[in-house]
């Protein structure tokens, strides 16, 4: 049945910003210099000639989403660039009013035709992953999602209920899930404050031994310097998952650097996460990691959160990566492997013990997983692609109506600052960081909140 309060879209409009880092960051083997985002601006209307403009602007992490064998990063960026203009051009072909969450999930229906076109342009063996077409996808989702709360004059968050929503969570997900509906997973306030996690690239300097040069831009450098510049209380590290006495060292090195600052500073309890970017062979790797950073360092073991993606992003084809032994020491979530339902659910079978959310994935999936997720009473993060500017205001504004979700990862202001030009002075308390917090208090206006 139809809803007064369902949308058409009028308009969709894309244009692409390229920005170069002040520094490379390095993760899964990769180096990462500077990157290309999609910014997609969409109209709609409601039945009754309301009128919503929303935005949405996301990195493409074509290094991240789409890791080719046979393909440059150049093709692969030229494959999801070409990718987002398709779904905007499928979007304004769409017909009908509905719900963000059925507009979406109609316009993704299309998807496979779409990355089946650009391979065969590219002269590719592969399909663009399920991964990379979320990505690229995103910017387009979010200002649907944005538009409607701009037109409603409401926060995005508060119209996922039985009142603007056609179908309970039944529909998107499993039975059981009858009779709920997205209000009953999110909050109708933001939370006030969040921590933020840092993130230490596999190249980022700790000490002063580290450093070959400055680069004398007037941020900080070292760990020590982002860590009292910034009052961090959460380090992301970014391990190599190939060598196991490299990575051991490298959070010890992280612990001795964090020690000294944070006793300097009168702080007495902070946070890692490890992020092995799926490069470990399997688990037992991950449990040797475990064993080795325990025994030389007690401390440094107990400031583990969390360890993400250990293993390869393919669970069906890699079953034999069962994490129910790491699991059982500390939470290990899907980050790479997260795309649908149905790899969630593979996931839990397969002994992760939590999810890692993105807005890059889309703001429905984003929605849908976290319900999913906090049903099954699993470990809740929100990480980042290096969102910048309107993206790292979206990826908060996620973790902030997202119950149990305890920080938010942010790392554009590290690499790509230039991204967050004008942004940090309309929403200081989420880019002039002093406490190690962001405020997140301020992301309720309509649409995604900011």
């Amino acid at each position: 049945m139809s809803k007064p309060t369902d949308v058409r879209i009028r308009e969709v409009d894309v244009t692409t910003d390229k920005y170069v880092y002040r520094a490379p960051v390095k993760f899964g083997g990769r180096v990462v210099t500077d990157a290309e985002v999609v910014n997609v601006t969409v109209q709609v209307e409601t039945r009754s000639g309301c009128v919503g403009r929303g935005f949405g602007s996301m990195p493409m992490g074509n290094a991240w989403a789409w890791p080719s064998r046979s393909l440059s990063g150049d093709r692969t960026l030229e494959g999801m660039l070409s990718f987002a203009r398709s779904a905007v051009r499928a979007a304004r072909d769409l017909d009908g009013y509905s719900h963000p969450l059925d507009i979406t999930r109609t316009l993704a229906s299309g998807h496979a035709p779409i990355a089946d076109r650009i391979a065969a342009e590219l002269g590719a063996a592969e399909r663009i992953p399920v991964l990379a077409q979320l990505v690229a996808a995103s910017p387009l989702e979010a200002a649907i999602h944005d538009a409607y709360g701009k037109a409603l004059h409401a926060n995005s968050f508060d119209l996922v209920g039985r009142e603007h929503v056609h179908a309970d969570l039944s529909h998107y997900l499993t039975d059981e899930f009858r009779g709920e509906y997205l209000d009953q997973y999110t909050l109708r306030s933001p939370k006030p404050r969040m921590p933020l996690y840092h993130l230490i690239g596999a190249l980022d300097p700790l000490t002063p031994g580290d450093l070959s040069a400055r680069l004398n831009d007037g941020l900080p450098e070292l760990l020590s310097e982002w860590i009292v510049y910034n009052g961090l209380t959460h380090l992301k590290i970014k391990m190599a998952g190939d060598d196991l006495k490299w990575d051991v060292e490298r959070v010890l090195a992280v612990d001795r650097v964090s020690a000294q600052t944070q006793a300097q500073r009168g702080c007495s309890a902070w946070f890692y996460s490890v992020d092995f970017n799926e490069k470990c062979s399997s688990v037992d790797y991950v449990l040797e990691f475990l064993h080795q950073v325990r025994e030389q360092s007690a401390a440094a073991f107990e400031r583990i959160q969390y360890i993400e993606q250990p293993t390869h992003r393919d669970l069906r084809a890699n079953p034999d990566n069962r994490m129910h032994a790491a699991a059982s020491i500390k939470p290990v979530v899907i980050d790479e492997s997260l795309v649908d339902l149905e790899s969630l659910q593979l996931a839990r079978e397969q002994g992760y013990s939590g999810v890692a959310l993105k807005a890059c994935k889309g703001q429905s999936e984003a929605l849908l997983m976290a319900a999913a997720a906090l049903k099954y009473g699993l470990f809740l993060c929100v990480q980042d692609l290096t969102c910048i500017g309107p993206s790292f205001l979206h990826s908060a504004s996620i973790a902030a109506h997202i119950p149990r979700i305890a920080a938010i990862e942010g790392n554009g202001r590290q690499y790509c600052p230039a991204g967050n030009r004008d942004w940090d002075q309309r929403y200081p308390s989420m880019f002039r960081i002093t406490d190690g917090t962001v405020g997140t208090s301020c992301l309720t206006g309509a649409g995604l909140g900011y």
